[in-house]
């Protein structure tokens, strides 16, 4: 386990999936390493962002410090408002194949990203399970058999949540931003957190210095990149963060590597918590 780099990479908008995933196959491929895409299976509503800027304020500081316009495309800040929502990873399936045929690992992430993200608490526990219902469907639909790990929108989760993913044959999560693995005391999953920050959190000009920080001890971590970010307009600071990260020594990997590595009866048992991480407009499970 020692220096050991998971890479989740996140799926979160129709034009991640379109261009962003495609380009992230080719960087990966070049750099021979493989990682863990969790898709996001239904309707891109990115536009309802909007709804967000008059509820928080930290939420627009972000967009602005983002160039979130630039990072995700005009088209995509008016999916599910002035344009129709159209369906992310269902109208992609020779790229959700392309992933698997590669030797990368496909899990699930979302069915509606952001209804979720936005909305998730003033849900009901029923609307919930229909989500899961619908997501887990067109998941095996596109890959001809369930996932076997989910990675929540956001980071964010509740207590109806963790209720529910008894229900699913996951094998292990990724649903937080916990500092190292440990066992849910809800559902007694294993959890493999992204303990790494963001390039939108940290920025594009610091991001590279500080990844490389954090990761000069060694050790196991797990960077979370986005598909329309790193493998949008950002995709340069990708290149030259992962060329680091070879330099440095470290095996890249996906999530189920670890999760196969991982001794379970030392890990902690112990329920999340939600926490308002540096450079994040909302709180997140930790």
């Amino acid at each position: 386990m020692n220096k050991l780099l998971g890479l989740k990479i996140d799926v979160d908008t129709y034009e991640g999936m379109k261009k962003g995933v495609p380009s992230l196959l080719r960087i990966l491929g070049d750099f021979g390493i493989k990682g863990t895409f969790f898709l996001s299976i239904g309707p891109d509503a990115s536009g309802r962002a909007a709804l967000n800027l008059l509820r928080n304020p930290l939420f627009l500081k972000k967009m602005v410090s983002s160039n979130a316009v630039g990072l995700y495309g005009l088209k995509t800040a008016l999916y599910g408002t002035l344009l129709p929502s159209p369906l992310i990873a269902l109208s992609f399936p020779r790229i959700v194949q392309d992933v698997i045929s590669q030797g990368h690992e496909a899990q699930f992430h979302a069915w509606d990203h952001r209804r979720w993200q936005d909305d998730l608490s003033m849900h009901s526990k029923a609307w919930i399970r229909e989500w899961f219902e619908r997501g887990m469907a067109g998941f095996q639909r596109l890959t001809g058999k369930p996932p076997t790990a989910f990675g929540a929108p956001a980071w964010l989760v509740d207590d109806r949540v963790m209720e529910i993913l008894k229900d699913y044959p996951f094998s292990y999560l990724s649903c937080t931003r916990a500092s190292a693995p440990f066992i849910h005391e809800d559902c007694r999953l294993v959890e493999i957190p992204c303990d790494l920050p963001c390039l939108e959190e940290v920025g594009r000009d610091r991001f590279i210095d500080t990844i490389a920080k954090l990761l000069e001890g060694g050790g196991l971590h797990v960077l979370p990149i986005h598909a329309e970010v790193e493998g949008g307009i950002r995709q340069g600071f990708f290149i030259e963060l992962m060329e680091k990260v070879m330099d440095m020594g470290f095996s890249v990997v996906p999530l189920q590597s670890i999760n196969d590595a991982l001794p379970r009866e030392t890990l902690p048992l112990r329920k999340h918590r939600m926490s308002t991480l540096p450079g994040r407009a909302a709180p997140c499970a930790v």
